[in-house]
């Protein structure tokens, strides 16, 4: 009883810290409001957030989240840099309808060449968190030659698992806990039961009932990606690890230091596989490293992009 009441505290700890890191973007949000954009590539439209000149630094948002979630880092990088911080094609603000069944990083990854080119930049640093990592990883195996360097916050390669001791248990547990019977709850108009169990899995059982009303509606402003993928046949596309190996160009791997076991692991697949990558680990963090220490991430991030 104990542990399960100090996996409770902890739990709400977190959705707690989320909460407040979430109205602390939407306070930025209003600031920046003036500064979005809209843009249409791949018969889509992408709305982003630009600021700043010079070397051109394009984030890429994670799962249930949006261009908003940088909002924290505008001000930090646009300082020496050109942002553009962008929402994937079915995140807010963007009103794509189309939902194909194969939806994935490679959908997205190519969104990514498609805005890149309407915007004329050639060549650019990325910063991915989740599974904006994952899109960014797959941009970057097709088009080395436009990356300047590559930040990755926990990038899902799950397909790489069945590979790492202990790793298939984990894919199973994923599958089964969380990631099917979201699907399962979207194929039933049921989008809530999909959201709860995301939180289950990511922030402990019970702990969907306890999220404050504005992380709930960013969540639900985001749900039409959830559904996107977590229907798809193949939301997570097999990364080819010597592609990966190839890269040459500077990359800094971010992972919080209290993340899921899967995406640990992951992470020192990548270690192994980049030995140059520097490696960053966020004291305390989750998954969700970005929202609870946005200080440390950006920080790190920064110092990265002032030497490459």
């Amino acid at each position: 009883m104990k542990l399960q009441t100090r996996q409770l505290m902890g739990s709400l700890l977190l959705l707690l810290l989320l909460s407040a890191g979430l109205v602390a973007q939407q306070g930025d949000g209003e600031r920046f409001s003036a500064l979005i954009k809209n843009v249409r590539v791949n018969g889509i439209e992408l709305h982003y957030l630009e600021k700043g000149s010079g070397m051109p630094v394009v984030l890429i948002h994670g799962g249930l989240g949006d261009y908003r979630e940088w909002n924290p880092q505008i001000e930090r990088i646009s300082s020496h840099y050109r942002v553009v911080a962008y929402s994937r094609r079915y995140n807010y603000p963007n009103n794509n309808a189309e939902i194909p069944p194969d939806h994935s990083a490679i959908v997205e990854a190519r969104d990514l060449v498609a805005l890149l080119d309407a915007l004329k930049l050639e060549r650019v640093h990325v910063v991915g968190y989740s599974y904006g990592a994952l899109t960014a990883l797959f941009f970057a195996t097709e088009h080395p030659e436009r990356v300047r360097s590559l930040t990755l916050a926990e990038p899902p390669i799950l397909g790489w698992l069945p590979e790492i001791p202990g790793g298939q248990a984990e894919l199973d547990k994923f599958m089964e806990t969380m990631w099917r019977p979201a699907g399962e709850a979207f194929r039933r108009d049921d989008p809530e039961t999909a959201l709860r169990v995301a939180c289950d899995y990511f922030s402990g059982k019970g702990s969907y009932d306890q999220v404050p009303a504005e992380f709930r509606q960013s969540l639900m402003d985001n749900i039409r990606e959830w559904k996107a993928l977590t229907t798809s046949r193949d939301a997570f596309p097999l990364l080819s690890r010597d592609a990966v190996g190839s890269l040459k160009l500077p990359i800094l791997l971010i992972t919080g230091e209290k993340t899921l076991a899967p995406l640990r692991m992951i992470n020192d697949a990548l270690n192994h596989l980049l030995p140059n990558a520097e490696q960053v680990t966020i004291p305390g963090a989750t998954h969700d490293m970005w929202i609870q220490d946005p200080e440390r991430c950006g920080q790190a991030t920064a110092n990265f992009l002032a030497k490459h």
